[in-house]
């Protein structure tokens, strides 16, 4: 585990301070260059758009996730089995396979416009594809099974008897689930946030696809620095700044919000 996991950090964090090569590759002299570079405007409002694009996904999972994950938790025993395994069936399918179906629903000729046009609700083909509102379908529907799996976790694990009591004592439904619910469900809405928040921050192909050029995040920028400018030494800074952030943010949320031993052991 200690070999799988360290050393490629290891390695990347020392190509990391090294320079580019002037055919690309890697140049073995020590440099700080690769880090100043992130702090240039474009890059670091790359960077923010990247966390605002992550939060919105996030936030998004957790409002559908959640009263989804509470009708598979209190339906009958025979049902959740069933439901569940809805959740799990696109796991068995490639994510880059039902990012390219997709497509075929949301281009101009697709399933959506094409019925659309039918029914004469529209009379031009909506922009659909290829735009920030296409990029965040892509990435919600693709996380959405990690937001629910855990919150199902929590959820089934919820004592009815103090929700009975809560009734029992005057509280309205609303009011029971503001403070008996969803407090005693929070380790489960953290670990789905944890599980959505960080893939979210890296997937660079839903961008590629769904947005075209017109949306760039940092793990495109991560991607292209590898695979097309060859700039292994940004690249791989890049890529520590992202993983540092994404843990100073997970260690920020633990400190000042009380997580318990309890959220990661739902990851």
């Amino acid at each position: 585990m200690l070999v799988f996991l360290f050393v490629p950090l290891v390695l990347v964090l020392f190509v990391s301070f090294m320079s580019r090569g002037v055919y690309g590759g890697i140049d073995y002299t020590f440099t700080l260059d690769n880090y100043k570079r992130f702090f240039d405007s474009l890059y670091f409002m790359m960077f923010l758009e990247s966390i605002l694009v992550a939060f919105i996904t996030t936030f998004a999972c957790v409002i559908f996730g959640y009263p989804f994950a509470y009708l598979i938790a209190r339906s009958p025993v025979k049902y959740r089995t069933i439901l569940m395994f809805l959740v799990i069936i696109p796991f068995w399918t490639n994510s880059l396979i039902r990012t390219y179906s997709w497509i075929v629903l949301l281009r101009t000729e697709g399933v959506i416009n094409s019925l659309f046009l039918h029914y004469h609700w529209i009379s031009q083909p909506l922009n659909l594809l290829y735009n920030n509102g296409a990029v965040l379908i892509g990435l919600i529907y693709t996380l959405f099974p990690f937001m629910v799996l855990p919150l199902y976790a929590s959820i089934e694990k919820l004592d009815i008897s103090l929700l009975e009591a809560a009734s029992d004592l005057g509280a309205k439904g609303w009011q029971t689930f503001i403070k008996v619910t969803l407090p005693l469900t929070m380790p489960g809405v953290v670990a789905g946030s944890i599980l959505v928040f960080i893939p979210t921050m890296g997937l660079f192909f839903i961008p590629d696809l769904l947005g075209g050029a017109k949306t760039m995040m940092i793990g495109n920028l991560i991607k292209n620095q590898f695979l097309t400018a060859r700039d292994w030494p940004f690249g791989s800074a890049l890529s520590i700044i992202l993983i540092v952030a994404t843990m100073l943010m997970i260690a920020g949320y633990f400190k000042f919000s009380g997580g318990k031993k309890e959220d990661l052991e739902l990851i």
